[in-house]
């Protein structure tokens, strides 16, 4: 459960950097982003399922205010900053999803469902650890759209996502396809009515709460945004995925048709909050998302 990035080889690809920031080691990261906890933030409970004869699955039971993949997020940062502090049992895996996390080879997953029914885990802060930079180009054929959900010109679509901080919550749907929180409930977007067979490699893309990146050509149902040419999954690099949970990520526009200029180069705010305000300033305010917005 240490760094997944550490080894000789564990390098960004071509166009990809990563910014040092406070904290390289995940294990350590996890502690520092678990703590300190937020004055009057809610605290997140847990219960555990015991999942055959040597697995436990953790849910989250957010308290109310709190987003559930957010709470999930803190969950799996409190397990690694436990496993770290040898305050958990030895485990062989964890698995993070939307709200749950896996927890494989336990001995006991009865006598630690119990203990876990006592946890009260922080929320989530996100100000610790190098970030991960991709580039992107804003030229998605449904820029139009999300601009139209959120109330501004497509442009400002570049503006606002570019100055996101992102976290990628857990990975799943295909090698190296990591779910990326980040952007607040105002600028959730619902998936394509109808989704399409085909969606190039490389694709940004935006789905309920989750911004993604195809990591290979794939059928999909999610909002098209810009392109990137970053490799999420090579299996001649270690380790094969660019992503892993826990990793920041912040998109940096490198041209393009749809890009401003004054878009290039700027900094990340790390408050996903400042994504609103950025459309506010703009003079709209942008709409909630429709009910039933899903994701993949």
């Amino acid at each position: 459960m240490g760094d997944a990035r550490a080894g000789r080889d564990a390098r960004p690809p071509v166009g990809v950097r990563t910014v040092p920031g406070g904290l390289g080691d995940r294990a350590a990261n996890a502690e520092a982003v678990a703590s300190p906890r937020s004055p009057g933030a809610p605290e997140i409970r847990v219960r555990g399922l015991p999942i055959g004869e040597h697995a436990l699955l953790l849910e989250v039971e957010p308290a109310e205010g709190a987003d559930g993949p957010e709470a999930a997020e803190a969950l799996h940062a409190e397990v690694l900053r436990r496993a770290e502090a040898r305050e958990l049992p030895p485990v062989r895996v964890v698995v993070p999803a939307a709200r749950t996390v896996l927890l494989d080879g336990v001995a006991e997953p009865a006598r630690l469902a119990a203990e876990v029914a006592e946890w009260r885990v922080p929320p989530l802060a996100r100000d610790h650890g190098p970030t991960l930079e991709i580039p992107v180009r804003y030229d998605g054929p449904d820029l139009a759209d999300v601009a139209a959900v959120w109330g501004v010109a497509p442009e400002e679509v570049a503006r606002i996502h570019a100055a996101t901080e992102f976290r990628v919550a857990f990975c799943g749907f295909a090698p190296g396809f990591g779910y990326l929180t980040g952007l607040p409930r105002e600028l959730h977007v619902p998936r394509r009515d109808t989704p399409r067979t085909r969606v190039p490699a490389g694709s940004v893309a935006l789905a309920g709460p989750y911004t993604g990146v195809y990591p290979r050509s794939s059928p999909g149902g999610w909002q098209l945004i810009g392109t990137t040419d970053a490799v999420l999954w090579d299996t001649a690099r270690t380790p094969a995925a660019l992503l892993s949970p826990g990793t920041r990520v912040r998109f940096v526009p490198r041209g393009g048709a749809d890009v401003p200029e004054n878009v290039e180069g700027r900094e990340a705010t790390g408050d996903p909050e400042d994504a609103v305000d950025a459309a506010r300033a703009l003079g709209t305010e942008p709409p909630r998302t429709r009910k039933g917005a899903r994701a993949k």
